[in-house]
């Protein structure tokens, strides 16, 4: 069975509308007027036992409500959620024993108490037995590198050091489920590397089902195989991380640099791109970029051709990467609901 399972999951929020400035204030109080957004719209989805899931979309998109909604923190509007075969928002309790949360931007440990103090208190909030609290902490602690960080309060941690043991806070009660939003944000290149083999540690070692939401592609492409878009509350895409990159990945650019000067640089293309899934980007001084359809040519056969034509002195080929794609889908300009590879008109 899934461990999460979501039904057609919708929530709207109620939102009031005030004009500026104390006229408005006051009007709104005499007789108020609200408008319904949308946050999330209609989702289906469903995680099985294991699985580690990228939950991806523009600002905006639904990603921290969706969350949000199988945590217990909102109650939906319409659709059917369950985590762990629980209600989130109708077993809270029951609920925040079987997940860890981890939000980039807040944490779980008090400010001003030692961090070891902090994960005793949680510990006895989540009714951890003494003897697998123990068993538990000496695995996180040794291979998170906390030992240094237990006698800290947490205001004096830097960033990097609080992310750890936010890790630790949100596994010391060894949940099945764990939700990541933007875990990484504001950490430097090193963190987010051991970050990243410590839930793959912990992915393998325990089984943990993770659901990540993240704008960091590196986060993505060694924690989730499987990826899942949201847009305008709306899934756009499931499925394998990779199919995306092949799908969309067939757009490849050429910039040469030529050797002498070329009075009129598309008439004597025309012969060699003319008719071909090929033009001509940029045009400057003795420089030239083209794009062209990595599924109708090879860049080999177009280079062959274009040295024919132009007097090249160097060549580079850039092909697509993850980031430049996720990026084009999220501006629009690529589209799942189009045939395979095509772009939106």
């Amino acid at each position: 069975m899934p461990i999460i399972e979501a039904r057609n999951l919708t929530k709207r929020f109620h939102r009031p509308v005030k004009a500026p400035g104390a006229a408005g204030a006051l009007r709104h109080l005499i007789r108020p007027t609200y408008t319904d957004f949308t946050a999330v719209d209609g989702i289906s989805l469903s995680l099985e036992p294991g699985e580690s899931v990228a939950y991806v979309g523009p600002n905006g998109a639904g990603k921290s409500t969706t969350v949000k909604l199988l945590t217990g923190i909102l109650v939906p509007t319409a659709g059917e959620v369950r985590v762990c075969g629980l209600v989130p928002f109708a077993n809270r309790i029951a609920n925040a024993k079987n997940i860890g949360v981890v939000f980039g931007q807040r944490t779980q440990l008090m400010w001003d108490i030692p961090v070891v103090e902090a994960f005793r208190l949680l510990g006895d909030i989540y009714e951890v037995p003494d003897d697998r609290y123990k068993q538990t902490m000496a695995e996180l602690v040794e291979v998170l590198d906390l030992e240094p960080l237990l006698p800290v309060p947490a205001r004096q941690l830097s960033l990097g050091q609080r992310m750890r043991c936010d890790l630790a806070a949100a596994l010391i009660h060894a949940p099945p489920v764990l939700y990541l939003d933007e875990p990484t944000i504001g950490l430097d290149v090193a963190v987010k590397a051991r970050f990243r083999e410590f839930i793959t540690y912990m992915h393998e070692r325990r089984g943990l089902t993770v659901m990540l939401t993240s704008h960091d592609l590196g986060d993505i492409e060694e924690l989730c195989p499987r990826m899942v878009m949201i847009d305008r509350g709306q899934i756009v895409y499931d499925g394998p991380f990779a199919e995306v990159t092949r799908r969309f990945g067939y757009e490849r650019q050429l910039h040469l640099t030529l050797s002498a000067p070329v009075p009129d640089v598309p008439a004597a293309l025309a012969p060699v791109i003319g008719g071909r899934a090929a033009r001509i980007t940029d045009a400057a001084e003795q420089q030239l970029s083209l794009t062209f359809d990595g599924r109708a040519i090879t860049s080999g056969e177009l280079i062959r051709d274009l040295a024919t034509a132009l007097p090249i002195a160097d060549i580079r080929l850039v092909e697509p990467t993850a980031e430049s794609i996720i990026r084009k889908l999220y501006q629009g300009e690529l589209r799942f609901d189009a045939q395979p590879a095509e772009t939106a008109p």
